[in-house]
Order: structure tokens, then sequence, then C-alpha cells
């Protein structure tokens, strides 16, 4: 299990729910007000003390082991993989070339993106089954890993907690049977490259795996039906807002000034917003520190 998580290294930490990891949370949740100084040590006693710092430093240690984990799991995982391609035990393929693989082969493309991509852009034709997908429980543990991906950076990409869906494989042997040539795509080609490691271990000998993803596909390679184009269909949060995306760069680079005026203009009202709420709030402080003094 540890390695089908392994293409994401942010969610590495947001999906963290073993029972190794569980005592850790709990005990920071009983130590979080000394931590924040709202309860002196002393009040606490010192033997209570000196064991709540020996907890600390140990929950300190235990996070540091866990990041070379998995450091270690992502180098074994890419040694893994670039096996699989070295040994033509998963085939490579452009954009291009399963384009024409879709178009006029009419070759199977197994999407094994998440629905947060998927519902903005999609190959035609194609067969959707995520092999991760949006985390959708809402007990404490996935609260928790749904804070910790928003502030370490969801709230920039866009990317929500996703989950391994424990089904993928059965429901991929429902649609294909072992001996089909299918191609499997992701956005940018590492979770399907995890699902190809899946696949090619329980059996199916025929994959195709698309290099760079949807995402490094041009508008004319491939079919594609959905609302935004598939290079558009990964990006999300306040840089899409902003427009502070590669693939917003690269588009504003091809379509002139008009596309950069525009998120120029947001940029701008960000900053019109943020300060009227700054003025707003001195403001509220002045009247109520009148208040106080009448």
């Amino acid at each position: 299990m540890a390695s089908l998580a392994l293409p994401f290294p942010k969610l590495l930490v947001i999906s963290r729910s073993n029972s190794q990891n569980k005592p850790t949370i709990k005990f920071w949740a009983k130590t979080r007000y000394l931590n924040s100084s709202k309860i002196p040590s002393w009040r606490l006693g010192p033997a209570y003390a000196k064991n709540l710092q020996c907890g600390v430093i140990r929950m300190q240690a235990g996070e540091e082991d866990y990041e070379l984990k998995q450091m270690r799991d992502v180098a074994a995982a890419k040694k893994r993989w670039d096996a699989l391609i070295r040994e033509g035990k998963v085939k490579v393929l452009t954009p291009r070339e399963a384009g024409y693989a879709v178009q006029l082969s009419n070759k199977p493309l197994l999407d094994v993106r998440p629905s947060t991509e998927r519902e903005k852009a999609w190959v035609k034709g194609s067969t959707w089954i995520p092999i991760f997908d949006v985390d959708s429980k809402f007990d404490v543990g996935a609260l928790s890993r749904k804070l910790t991906n928003f502030v370490m950076g969801g709230w920039w990409s866009g990317m929500p907690t996703l989950s391994y869906d424990s089904q993928f494989l059965s429901k991929v042997e429902e649609k294909f049977s072992k001996d089909t040539d299918l191609i499997v795509a992701c956005q940018k080609g590492l979770r399907s490259l995890a699902a190809c490691e899946l696949l090619y271990n329980s059996g199916y000998r025929n994959l195709f795996w698309v290099q760079g993803g949807l995402e490094a596909a041009e508008e004319e390679e491939l079919a594609r039906e959905g609302p935004q184009s598939l290079k558009f269909a990964g990006i999300g949060g306040v840089s899409e807002f902003l427009g502070w995306t590669d693939q917003q760069r690269a588009a504003a680079a091809k379509e002139g000034w008009g596309y950069r005026l525009l998120f120029s203009a947001r940029l701008v009202g960000v900053f019109l917003v943020a300060d009227a709420l700054i003025l707003g709030a001195q403001q509220v402080g002045r009247y109520l520190q009148e208040i106080r003094s009448h």
C-alpha cells in the first residue's frame, strides 16, 4: 500500500493513517496548549513537563524518520518504473502516438486521473477508472489530512486530498481482459506509471504508458471533450485564479496581452480587496477604542 502513494510526494504526508502515526496525532492534540503557552509548564508539574518535552522530541524524530522513509520509497519506485520501461514490460507512447492509436486503431485509453481533473477535460471515448480519487471521508483522521494538505500547498495548487481506490484493479478487470492492448494515462504521467506497475503485476502484458501525461498533449493530438483544455485540467487554487501556472504562462505567451491583462486585473483586485479589509479592520479597532474611552 505504501508504494501506491509514491507518485505523490505531497500525499505521502497527508495520507498517513497507519496505527503508528495515530498516537502521535493524539499526543499532539494533548500538548498543543503547552506549546502555544496557554498553560504555564510550572502548573503541570515538573514530571509532567519533562515527559511532555520528551514526547514532543520523540514526535519530531518520528516525523524526520517518516520523511526519510518517503524519500527512500520514492527512489525505490522510480527504479521499479525505470525497469518496467527499460525491460519493455511497459511501452512508451507520446501523446501524439496515443492519439493515433485511439483514433485510427481503436485502442482503449484508461484514464486514471481523479474526478477533479477528469470533469474538466477528457479524451473522447476513454474509460475512466481513477487509481486515486478525492477523499470524501469526514472523520477525524480525514479532516486532519485535509487540513495538512491545504496548509502544505493545497490552497495554492488546488490539489485536493486523494485516497487510493482499493477496488481499482477489480474495476479494470471488469472492463478489460488481460490480453487487451491498454493505453494508460493520467495528467502528468506519474500516477499512470503507478497504475501500470499494478496492472503488470496483476497479469496485464500489453501496457502502453503516455509519457508526460495528457497535459503534454497539444490540442490537435487527442480528441478532447469537456469545458477546458487538457493542459489546464490539472491546475487550480489561487495559482490558477492569478494565472501563475506554467500552463497559463505558456498560453499567455501565445495569446498576447489580452490574456495577460485578465489575470493582471485579478491580481490588482486581490490587492484592493486585501487593502479594503485591512482598512476596515483598522476603522473597527478605532471605533471600539473610542467606545472604551467613553
